[in-house]
């Protein structure tokens, strides 16, 4: 590294990392739901369909604000669609704490997940924009370490807010219980991320297409003074004036309507989340409350797994520029398959006791300790692969002419997948716990097989030298 470039890396770090807090409100909003599904259940819902709908309500509000965020974006700029989505972020934590009918709870969880929607979108896009190719992979991961500090931050604050008022359901301050402070608390990143917003640089690609190059050129040469800054402005402007304005008839192709690298961003959006691993993270609580722990242990249950998602998530930005995508999802596909699949069996032959009315499986013995196990490991081969990697290579794996576009389509469909995942864990795990898992174990196979035939790599590929997903 030349003396040069070690300020550089400095700054386009920093301005990844202040565009990547939408990522901790993604990760926070997503997750503060686990610790107050047992509030919700009893003081609001009481049902497992309506509270399946309500946890998963966030979701339906992420699909619309993936969908629309990007075109948005192309029109007004990055910086302004990040500011009204912590703005969102900032209503929904306020109006989720105060709800007092579902119906409430539900509509302001959908304002929330509008803004999860837009951030889901908007920071992978920018970052790609603005990062050196060199250290795109590494600077696009910090969009999923910041999602998985999220939930991290989020569900030890749940753990934290239930201990001191005794329990989630209980009275915390003013009156209010834990389970609503859990959202409230939610208000505080959310102004941080506002805050932050105001602090980065627009996208180059942006300001280009407005015809503002002279700010461009003094982005690029700031963020990497080594490269050549005429070069890259040259061909981004050859790229820009290429395009048309992003509209989803720009995705049509020869595959079913669709071209081919649209269905491969697609499928990999949607096979990130048919591997349930939200179910680890919305319905951690009640699932290991369920087999026979505390509520008290299942917080820090809850919370030893959201470390290790941290931990393995800095192991995957270490590795990704070096040892590329594909390689990656392939070894996460696979070690997923063995542990959920471990989950099948496990949950699938328990001896069932009734609880509360309800037929609960019962781990007795070893069982319990390796459902833990592979719980955990579970979380460990999707963070290392699938967490950051799905959404790097959304960032940068379509041409530019049609990234908006895709970038909504895939987005949405990704949320879409996360809500029916979501929805369908409460009626699945009063069916039967072992079906739910296998069924994610067999989606984790699929990944395998997709990312093996179709899925192409993109280290060290410059965005402008994307065409129709692969290089020239």
């Amino acid at each position: 590294m030349t003396e040069t470039s070690a300020p550089a890396r400095i700054s386009v770090v920093r301005i990844a990392a202040a565009a990547a807090m939408g990522g901790l409100l993604f990760g926070y909003d997503s997750a503060v739901i686990n610790g107050a599904v047992s509030g919700i259940n009893q003081q609001l819902t009481g049902n497992a369909a309506v509270l399946g709908f309500a946890v998963a309500a966030a979701l339906l509000g992420a699909a619309v604000g993936a969908f629309f965020g990007g075109r948005i974006a192309d029109r007004t700029g990055r910086l302004p669609v990040m500011r009204v989505a912590a703005l969102l972020f900032l209503i929904s934590a306020i109006g989720a704490g105060l709800s007092y009918h579902v119906a409430v709870l539900v509509v302001f969880r959908v304002i929330g997940g509008i803004g999860v929607g837009v951030a889901s979108v908007i920071a992978p896009a920018y970052i790609a924009e603005v990062a050196p190719a060199r250290i795109r992979g590494r600077l696009g991961s910090m969009q999923q370490l910041a999602i998985v500090l999220g939930i991290f931050l989020s569900l030890l604050v749940d753990a934290l807010l239930a201990r001191l008022a005794g329990g989630s359901v209980q009275p915390l301050w003013w009156g209010l219980e834990a389970w609503r402070w859990m959202f409230l608390v939610m208000a505080i990143p959310a102004i941080v991320y506002g805050i932050s917003a105001f602090t980065i640089p627009e996208s180059p690609r942006f300001l280009v297409a407005q015809g503002r190059t002279d700010e461009a050129r003094a982005i690029l040469a700031g963020v990497d003074p080594s490269a050549d800054v005429d070069g890259q402005l040259a061909r981004i402007q050859e790229s820009v004036r290429s395009e048309t304005k992003p509209s989803l008839r720009d995705l049509r192709g020869p595959v079913m309507g669709l071209l081919p690298v649209v269905w491969v961003g697609l499928a990999i959006a949607v096979l990130q989340q048919f591997v349930g691993i939200n179910v680890i993270f919305y319905y951690s609580n009640v699932l290991w409350e369920s087999v026979g722990f505390s509520e008290s242990d299942s917080f820090t249950i809850s919370v030893a797994t959201s470390i290790v998602n941290v931990a393995v998530t800095v192991v995957a930005i270490a590795l990704i520029d070096r040892v590329g995508r594909k390689p990656l999802l392939l070894v996460g596909s696979a070690g997923m398959a063995v542990t959920l699949g471990t989950l099948a069996v496990i949950f699938g032959t328990a001896s069932k006791v009734l609880v509360n009315g309800e037929l609960t499986p019962q781990l007795t013995g070893a069982a319990g300790p390796i459902a833990l196990v592979a719980a955990n490991l579970f979380v460990v081969f999707f963070g290392v692969s699938w967490g950051p990697v799905m959404w790097v290579m959304l960032g940068e794996m379509f041409p530019n002419r049609i990234r908006g576009a895709a970038l909504a389509l895939a987005g949405a469909a990704q949320w879409i997948a996360n809500w029916l995942v979501t929805v369908t864990f409460p009626p699945l795990k009063e069916f039967n716990l072992g079906v739910a898992y296998g069924a994610y174990a067999v989606f984790a196979i699929i990944s395998f097989i997709v990312v093996a035939k179709v899925v192409r790599e993109t280290r060290g590929v410059e965005l402008e030298d994307m065409v129709d997903g692969s290089t020239r």
